[in-house]
């Protein structure tokens, strides 16, 4: 697999398509398409996760641009390009990897010089902090779910899609209709009711453009869009047959789009804010 240093100018390419911004997903699809990645490469998992790799190196390759002054990221997990480094054509990944070490060892130097932080203080065991794609609670949660039962994740689903602005939402479930596992209306503005149809499938793997179709298959005419909920990934040719001309829109959330769900609906998932408390030195220094 790529190394993290070499998807540096390909994580700047793509924004730079993207005209400057895009999210993690959006990123992501266009270094595969820079990269020209075999669907293969594309779907590798990460170890014995749900994550695929190219996305786990590219949030390291992003953190890393971060770190370097490149890019910055807002709460709402878009990422772009620094406005003042917007002239830059090609990124120098050596000098990249040279900052990064020097934090490195700046932090270690820092830590020696802390001897009671562990006792009142967490410090990082990693050199540079984890980008938060690649944080442990994603992975938990992820597990979590992808080992519920079928009717538990389908409740999950239903519950899902109500805190989310969904009314009549129910679970179906009936076996042999084409795999459609419940319904629901969601009003725009209170006044234009669209009826959805969803199927949920805890997978690891990658959900295919034929699944895809079926799906479509079973809901035309009964529905007026739908949605795949998975805890894997979605193949690309599963992408594009999503929103084929011609066929009826299906919306796909993915492993990592679900459990950021989750955390932003608060379902199972409580965000604590840890006080940071910073010394400044000079204050001292002219008192």
């Amino acid at each position: 697999m790529i190394e993290y240093q070499k998807l540096f100018n390909p994580v700047w390419l793509a924004l730079k398509d993207l005209g400057g911004s895009g999210t993690a997903k959006e990123i992501s699809d266009k270094v595969c398409e820079i990269l020209k990645l075999s669907d293969k490469e594309i779907n590798l998992l990460h170890g014995d996760t749900n994550q695929r790799e190219i996305d786990y190196r590219l949030a390291w390759a992003r953190t890393y641009l971060k770190n370097y002054g490149l890019l910055e990221n807002s709460g709402r997990g878009v990422w772009a390009i620094v406005a003042d480094k917007r002239d830059i054509e090609k990124i120098d990944e050596d000098a990249v990897m040279a900052a990064m070490k020097k934090i490195t060892s700046e932090r270690k130097e820092e830590k020696k010089k802390t001897p009671y932080s562990s006792a009142f203080s967490k410090l990082d065991d990693d050199d540079i902090d984890a980008p938060e794609e690649v944080q442990t609670w994603k992975e938990e949660l992820l597990q979590i779910v992808a080992n519920m039962e079928p009717a538990a994740f389908e409740r999950l689903t239903q519950r899902m899609l109500r805190e989310a602005g969904f009314s009549q939402v129910e679970v179906t479930g009936r076996t042999g209709d084409g795999g459609i596992d419940g319904k629901g209306v969601y009003k725009i503005g209170g006044l234009v009711g669209f009826t959805v149809m969803f199927q949920c499938k805890r997978y690891k793997g990658s959900v295919s453009s034929n699944q895809i179709r079926d799906f479509r298959g079973a809901i035309q005419g009964r529905a007026d869009k739908g949605l795949f909920v998975t805890t894997g990934t979605f193949t690309r040719d599963a992408m594009k047959e999503a929103v084929r001309d011609g066929g009826l829109n299906i919306d796909l959330l993915d492993g990592r789009q679900l459990v950021e769900n989750l955390k932003e609906l608060g379902l199972g998932v409580k965000v604590e804010i840890i006080e940071s408390v910073k010394i400044d030195k000079n204050w001292y220094e002219n008192i």
